[in-house]
């Protein structure tokens, strides 16, 4: 029975005598976009060449839809459209020429491709540069024709390796939407090393370190998972660090400038409340008050030392 688009069951991959992926296992349930995070050599690109098909791995299964990949791999690929970190264009072809062969190459039907075509250019608005060839296009340009090969066959998951890789800011905003689009009705796979990608686009993070799976849930969960030690405040009537030193639970005072306080706390769990009782006693006039978020750098930092 199926309870999961995308299922990965103890998945492992050796180069050599080196682990590039060691016993990963995570549910795709459905639409959305997927993070697939990690720093440079952690094991992203490995995983998902895994999970397109492109490498067979060396121990494991990944199911697309119940089709095992490894004894079904041809139905498993119509599941699936990829887009590796180099895109896969013929420069010397149209847009519209090469598309045309990616629709024969996905195996849609020859009365179907003309459709599959125009869908496509009209979905990733290259429309208008149909007859221009791939080497003369943009780099953001040429991107969203790989974005279009890998959708042409309408494929229930798509896997799209570093999409805004190379791009200037105003392209990643360009292709961010253009994936965010895509996700209304499929579920989408996309990696990346760098924190702020994830945040601006991406609603549930999976977190690869050395091989290994150190984090799976919503964006929301990744946000939390430290919790934060500091807060902010800012009094009226400057109290002197003395003072704020021997509020119980703080471990370190820092200046911020003017009244700008940061508190650091061995506890927060009631600290905001001896701060203020501490505040309404001593006359301080407590203006602001709240604890501060981890950043992301820090959460990731965490992560990658399990």
């Amino acid at each position: 029975m199926k309870d999961s688009l995308v299922r990965v069951e103890n998945l492992s991959h050796r180069y050599s005598i080196q682990w590039a992926v060691k016993d990963v296992s995570f549910d795709i349930p459905g639409k959305g976009i997927y993070g697939l995070l990690g720093s440079n050599g952690a094991g992203k690109s490995t995983m998902m060449n895994i999970m397109s098909g492109v490498l067979k791995q060396t121990q494991g299964n990944v199911y697309i839809n119940d089709i095992n990949m490894s004894k079904d791999a041809i139905e498993a690929k119509k599941q699936i459209g990829f887009l590796p970190q180099k895109p896969p264009l013929y420069s010397d072809t149209t847009v519209e020429e090469y598309l045309t062969n990616c629709a024969y190459l996905r195996m849609i039907e020859d009365q179907k491709v003309r459709k599959a075509v125009e869908d496509v250019l009209e979905k990733c608005s290259i429309a208008h540069f149909r007859k221009r060839l791939i080497r003369n296009l943009s780099g953001g340009y040429q991107q969203r024709v790989g974005i279009a090969q890998a959708i042409i066959h309408k494929p229930a998951f798509i896997i799209l390796d570093e999409p805004t890789s190379g791009l200037d800011p105003n392209q990643i905003v360009e292709i961010r939407a253009l994936i965010k689009e895509i996700a209304e009705d499929r579920a989408v796979l996309l990696s990346t090393h760098i924190l702020t990608e994830v945040h601006a686009i991406c609603d549930y993070i999976l977190m690869i370190e050395h091989g290994k799976l150190v984090f799976s849930g919503k964006t929301e969960e990744f946000d939390n998972y430290l919790t934060p030690n500091t807060i902010f405040a800012r009094f009226l009537e400057m109290p002197s660090v003395n003072d704020l030193m021997k509020i119980d639970g703080i471990e370190n005072v820092e200046e911020l400038g003017g009244p700008d306080y940061r508190l650091k706390f061995s506890d927060l769990a009631g600290a905001t409340e001896r701060i203020v009782e501490e505040s309404v006693k001593k006359g301080w006039r407590l203006d602001e008050i709240h604890a501060e978020k981890n950043s992301l750098n820090d959460i990731f930092s965490a992560l990658s030392k399990n």
